[in-house]
């Protein structure tokens, strides 16, 4: 399956030799770029199509990938061994399998969303372990369009936390297993870079899909609202999304889970109006150098590509204040549902006490998201999409963060993945795309894409343009 795989001072352009072409920054190692960029979920599904390969082959290999070094990272919770191996089958017998875009492509579903006849805990002890009945339409989407779900992924509990760990395991960084691999989507992020699965699913809420995808060096897609069906959204703040190790891949699997087949052409944009903006949320916040170089150097390269760079500050105002008031708040529907919530992880416990207590006190009020968002629409009446780091310094080390309390969780989350969730309050489109190694924590950095309200397609386009110019190791193996 691996085989079918000087910046200007004027703020008008920019042009840095430091991070563009064969000078690149000593402090961001590009790695050993494929030289293939149709991605292998894409390769898989054609070869199928041509019957060079069976579905039973494709997924008895990820299977056995999957056992052999699941261990080594904790991507996976669940294993759907001989249920994959059956959809495989039955696969194999159809006779339209070249209508079917993801024809015997191996995925993974974050363990949050409903696959019929296994559990949806989301991470959690405390949620009604009875297997679900049915699939979510998402998963729906994915199995019509010739997918084999063979396996769930670790995710934090109830998608709360940006590192990805519970009782008795830790979902790891491929390229460093002493660093957390991300969260809440970490599984799925682990899962991909190990090469165990082209593409996976994850749900962003707060950038869970985007900064897991920045620890482990994969690209990483959020679609903006009420584009891919979603029935638990965190009041509009979560989006079902995609990783993948191409934006081609990526693009093709959330072209099925939206149902528009045109997401996946990813054929250059036309010239683009695009902003840089580097500076943290908060003025008391530091952005590791690699990390800010990462974004110059994705802006670096659209530059090349004859887009329009400008320099400039995104317009946070009291962007994370509202954003932390609303991440106390979102997930108290669901914790009401809650069948054993005694058995919540201590940190999650005094999460849901300090959101009911947000909400008694009435400090969630629409208006603060209506500043926010007037204040962005008006930024991008002059550009088209904005290029920030994804993250702000390296994943944290790989350690039982549950029993931790929960302020050191949050000022954990706050300090290396500040950059994320704003795109999660206004419910607007992002993307994570790697951008070279760190020197010091020997993991990835990447550069963080964001565009107003319907600019998905923008978006991947971009992306794909920049993946052509400055390809990226595919995965760890």
């Amino acid at each position: 399956m691996g085989a079918i795989q000087h910046m200007h001072n004027e703020r008008t352009a920019i042009v840095d030799n430091s991070v563009a072409g064969n000078s690149a920054s000593e402090e961001v190692i590009a790695g050993n770029p494929s030289p293939d960029n149709n991605g292998p979920a894409a390769a898989i599904a054609a070869g199928v199509h041509e019957a060079a390969v069976a579905p039973t082959e494709v997924v008895d290999t990820a299977l056995w990938r999957i056992a052999e070094q699941n261990r080594k990272t904790n991507a996976f919770s669940v294993i759907r061994t001989e249920q994959a191996k059956t959809e495989a089958a039955d696969l194999e017998h159809r006779s339209d399998l070249e209508e079917l875009p993801m024809a015997g492509v191996p995925v993974a579903i974050e363990h949050s969303l409903a696959v019929a006849g296994e559990t949806v805990l989301a991470g959690s002890a405390a949620v009604d372990p009875t297997s679900a009945r049915t699939d979510d339409q998402v998963v729906r989407r994915l199995r019509a369009a010739g997918a084999i779900i063979v396996g769930l992924t670790s995710v934090s509990e109830l998608g709360l936390w940006a590192t990805t760990d519970g009782a008795g395991h830790i979902t790891r960084n491929p390229w460093n297993p002493k660093r957390t691999a991300g969260g809440a989507s970490g599984g799925a992020a682990a899962a991909v870079a190990a090469g165990l699965v082209p593409v996976a699913h994850g749900a962003d809420g707060f950038g869970s899909v985007r900064i897991p995808a920045a620890c482990c060096g994969v690209y990483g897609f959020k679609p903006g609202r009420h584009i891919v069906p979603n029935l638990d959204d965190w009041s509009g703040m979560s989006e079902n999304g995609v990783l993948a190790t191409t934006v081609g891949d990526a693009a093709l699997m959330l072209s099925v889970m939206a149902a528009r087949p045109n997401l996946a052409e990813v054929d250059p944009p036309g010239r683009l109006r695009i902003a840089l903006a580097v500076d943290p949320p908060l003025r008391f916040l530091r952005v590791d150098r690699q990390w800010a170089t990462a974004a110059r150097t994705a802006a670096a390269v659209a530059a090349a590509a004859g887009h329009r760079v400008e320099l400039t500050t995104l317009p946070y105002g009291s962007a994370l204040l509202a954003l932390l008031l609303r991440w106390l708040a979102a997930p108290l529907p669901a914790a009401a549902r809650l069948t054993h919530p005694e058995r919540l992880q201590p940190r999650t416990r005094q999460h849901l006490a300090l959101g009911r207590l947000v909400l008694r006190l009435r400090l969630v009020r629409p208006a603060q998201i209506d500043r926010i968002e007037a204040r962005l629409l008006e930024f991008f009446e002059r550009y088209d999409v904005v290029i920030t780091p994804a993250l702000a310094a390296p994943p944290p080390k790989a350690r039982a963060w549950s029993v931790h309390g929960w302020l050191a969780n949050v000022l954990t989350a706050t300090h290396f993945s500040p950059f994320a969730p704003i795109w999660n309050l206004v419910g607007w489109p992002a993307a994570s795309i790697p951008m070279g190694r760190h020197t010091r924590s020997n993991t990835p950095v990447a550069a963080q894409l964001a565009g107003p309200p319907g600019s998905e397609a923008t978006l991947l386009r971009l992306s794909a343009q920049l993946e052509e110019l400055r390809p990226w190791a595919r995965t760890v193996h």
